[in-house]
């Protein structure tokens, strides 16, 4: 089903476009620029955007945003522009991997600048020609978008360069933060324009449209969104720094699906989603999660591939084979290390042209005979540092051509020159090693373009005179530090700041065996050649589907304000609590039983002071006083402490230790809920609990009469959780003959006997209450962790025990998987309840004669 949306932007075609599968129709006015309305010709109103003739589409669609349109232009002599595939554009060769049946939409800016007076035209021929929809900026704000922050504060920070001087980055510049904020709003605005929410899957594309996902999100809470990051992700202690960490880290996290290049980068944001936002994630069955509001955001771990097919075109043209045969003779009797990098300062180049020196001062053998090409792209950005960079090049590949070049030999050529891709391609044929050091990329597919051309073909093997029948060979020194190597098991990997290392890999790239190259080249060919490019679109868009499979299932609503905008998503039998529904059936009722866990619920967690405050032991004395009311509190603590909290509440019921310890109200005595013969296995537990915590500052270990607790709350996140897990597992294995259980739950792990959980509270207090002859009719169960689960099962599955009519409201704290059939958000939402069935009963007791 096309949207109204997309069918006004279909409006745009002024000719027969088949694939769309829907009538010819035409848009009288279209955004073509943000916040412009242009007036286009309105040749026949009946086709009007307001009709609602059916779509014939049934095929799946992708909207596919990025930066830059997969699309080259250039103005002809007559003034017009002339549009062609970009080629080498990943977003174009994406589409192989996606099928034949699935219909794909660009969106994203032009390299050149249109005119305004050109612009719907322009867009008008685009959709018609390449179902491409151009976004349109006005000079400055791109200026400031692009050249300001993506460049000046996104990409030196995700390549671990910190703003530490005015020249290094530059101050973080909050109008530069607005200008990036406000081109992913008119992203979104031309993403609006074609969707259809429903049935449409939208790809956003790297760091330029970092918020992006959250606009969309906003405006359909069911979109079918996925996000890719091409660069590194840094570590958490680097990515904290920057002024706007949490708004892009929530951004991203309304997407469905974040595919990442390598493990390590999705590691660090993960990292940052524990210790920024206190985010946990799971791993099921090969997949990584993280829950998010009731949302599952799914993690993909998958390195980008090459486009073969395209690479082999240019392999067979005949100016590939010519400029093959002219660098054999150019380079006859020389071996030849390739690099491929652009000019900034990230790609290591000097470092490179640094390791050559050393190569050839230390193994004089070397010199004439190996030839160091360096293809230097110009940089994508600009500014300073590429101008350093460049100076830096020049002057060391002078000196290093000063000191060994003879006549005849030239020990480093530097390429500057853009260069054709046959070119390019044909240095790759002949280079007997391919030299990556670049000191931090996202990926770099140079390794794998230069696998599958020194795999050659027929003819070029006939050029260099190579048996077609035998093994290729290959070899590769790359930087540990490009999200492409670890894929390259067969590499040489090197410390590109370590020089001398970097000069002997070089040396031993040369000097390896032939049959060992060729072993390489061959596990390097076979990963390369099954893992392209579109290996990775179909993959990514598999995962996409299983992420989006339960949209439509779940009841979703927005909250909050700006880029703080996330979604609620909720299974339609787990809903939010109304007090107004659970105070009217408070009032229908005569018998009630309430059930209530203390941390978490009714103090808010990682408080400084855990002991009750005035409001709550009033609300629970207001409830206590009830007559029709069996209040108990459900706790983890131990009874001593319990007791000096709530002295003053002479009617309340505490269970203590998760329901060890069990009195009815403050003048009955202390009861056991489950025998225990003795508690020897302390002696086996408390050393290993001790030996973690003195190794992991900020833990502690707290003893009751029945159990022993090691609490990490204020440990570091990352490491508490680590040394939990080390823990669990040593405790387990030292108790396994013990009649205890040992669980983990949050920040503490736990050992206890055996039978002892909240749910023998729960069925303590209706037993009491049966034995009484008393019925529920009213029954409350609240909250927060996995101990208080134990509750939920008990009153869910006790219906026998309650009258017929009985109103029943488990409830937990908090959007999450829960036995629970309620939720509230915090402590503060569970005492607004709680004061309004105090209120209720207050109101009850006046107006009782």
């Amino acid at each position: 089903m096309v949207s109204r949306s997309y069918s006004n932007l279909l409006d745009l075609t002024s000719c027969d476009s088949p694939t769309f599968g829907r009538e010819k129709k035409r848009l009288p006015r279209v955004a073509t620029v943000a916040g412009v309305l242009s007036e286009l010709d309105d040749d026949n109103n009946s086709n009007s955007a307001g009709s609602d003739a059916p779509s014939s589409i049934t095929q799946d669609r992708m909207i596919i945003v990025g930066n830059q349109l997969p699309l080259r232009a250039h103005r002809k002599d007559n003034g017009t522009w002339d549009f062609t595939w970009d080629e080498d554009s990943l977003l174009l060769q994406l589409k192989d991997g996606l099928g034949e049946d699935v219909e794909v939409i660009y969106i994203g800016c032009l390299r050149e600048e249109i005119e305004p007076d050109e612009q719907d035209d322009v867009a008008q021929y685009l959709l018609d020609n390449f179902k491409c929809v151009p976004t349109f900026l006005p000079t400055e704000l791109f200026s400031k978008f692009y050249h300001g922050f993506c460049k000046q504060h996104l990409w030196p920070l995700f390549h671990y360069m910190l703003p530490l001087s005015p020249d290094l980055g530059g101050r973080f510049d909050r109008s530069l933060w607005q200008a990036y904020v406000s081109v992913n709003k008119i992203f979104a605005d031309k993403v609006m324009e074609v969707i259809s929410p429903d049935d449409d899957f939208v790809w956003v594309h790297d760091y330029h449209l970092m918020v992006l996902p959250t606009f969309l999100r906003k405006r359909f809470n069911r979109v079918r969104l996925g996000f890719f990051l091409h660069s590194p992700f840094p570590s958490s202690e680097i990515y904290r720094t920057l002024p706007v960490r949490d708004e892009l880290l929530r951004a991203l996290l309304n997407s469905d699906l974040i595919g990442f290049h390598t493990f390590d980068y999705a590691r660090h944001f993960l990292s940052c989603c524990s210790r920024m936002l206190g985010l946990s994630y799971q791993s099921k069955r090969g997949y990584i999660g993280l829950e998010y509001y009731g949302r599952t955001v799914s993690i993909k771990i998958l390195p980008v591939g090459i486009h073969i097919v395209q690479l082999q075109s240019v392999m067979n043209l005949p100016e590939t084979e010519r400029k093959v045969a002219e660098l054999k003779d150019q380079f006859k009797g020389q071996t030849v290390i390739l690099g491929v990098d652009d000019m900034d300062i990230f790609k290591g180049i000097s470092l490179k042209l640094l390791a050559m020196e050393q190569l050839l001062l230390q193994h004089p053998d070397k010199r004439g005979q190996v030839v160091l090409v360096q293809i230097a792209n110009p940089a994508r950005g600009r500014g300073k540092d590429v101008q350093e960079v460049q100076i830096e090049t020049y002057a060391t590949v002078k000196r290093i051509n000063g000191t060994f070049g003879r006549p005849g030999y030239t020990p480093v050529i530097l390429i500057d020159t853009p260069l054709q891709s046959y070119e390019r391609i044909a240095y790759y044929v002949i280079a007997e090693c391919c030299l990556v050091t670049a000191v931090r990329d996202g990926m770099n597919l140079i390794p794998y373009e230069y696998i599958i051309c020194r795999q050659g073909s027929e003819k070029l093997d006939e050029i260099l005179e190579i048996n077609p029948f035998t093994q290729k060979k290959s070899m590769l020194v790359v930087s540990e530090f490009i999200g492409c190597s670890p894929s390259l098991s067969g590499a040489i990997r090197v410390n590109p700041w370590n020089i001398d290392a970097v000069s002997e890999a070089m040396d031993t790239a040369l000097m390896v065996p032939g049959s060992e190259k060729q072993m390489r080249h061959e596990k390097h060919y076979k990963y390369v050649s099954t893992h392209d490019v579109a290996y990775w679109a179909r993959s990514f868009l598999q995962d996409l589907e299983r992420a989006c499979r339960d949209h439509l299932r779940r009841r979703c609503w927005g909250i909050g304000f700006g880029l703080g905008f996330r979604v609620i998503a909720l299974d339609p039998n787990f809903r939010k609590l109304s007090v107004e529904h659970i105070v009217s059936a408070y009032k229908r009722t005569k018998h009630r039983a309430i059930l209530l866990d203390y941390d978490g619920t009714m103090m808010q967690p990682g408080s400084i002071s855990t002991a009750p405050n005035a409001e709550a032991v009033s609300i629970l004395n207001s409830l206590c006083r009830d007559t029709k009311n069996v209040v108990f509190l459900v706790s983890g603590k131990d009874r001593k402490i319990l007791t000096e909290w709530f002295s003053s509440c002479e009617s309340l019921g505490i269970a203590a230790e998760h329901g060890f310890l069990v009195r009815t109200n403050r003048n009955a005595e202390w009861e056991t809920c489950v025998s225990v013969p003795d508690f020897d296995w302390k002696q086996i537990a408390e050393p290993v609990m001790q030996l973690y915590m003195e190794t992991t500052d900020g833990s502690n270990i707290e003893a009751k009469e029945s159990a022993l607790v090691w609490n990490y709350e204020y440990a570091d996140r990352d490491f508490g959780s680590c040394q939990a897990k080390e823990l669990l597992d040593h405790l387990e294995s030292v108790l396994a003959n013990e009649p205890v259980s040992v669980k983990s739950s949050s920040h503490v792990v736990e050992v206890k006997p055996q039978g002892v959980n909240k749910g023998i509270a729960a069925e303590h207090l209706l037993l009491t209450m049966q034995q009484k002859g008393v019925i529920p009719d009213f029954v409350l169960c609240i909250g927060d962790d996995r101990s208080d689960e134990d509750m939920f099962e008990v009153i869910t599955s006790a219906k026998a025990s309650f009258s017929p009519v009985a109103e029943v409201f488990p409830c937990t704290v908090g959007q999450k998987p829960s036995k629970a059939k309620y939720y509230l958000e915090d402590p503060s939402e569970i005492l607004r309840m709680l004061q309004g069935l105090a209120n209720a009963s207050e109101q009850s007791a006046r107006s009782s004669p």
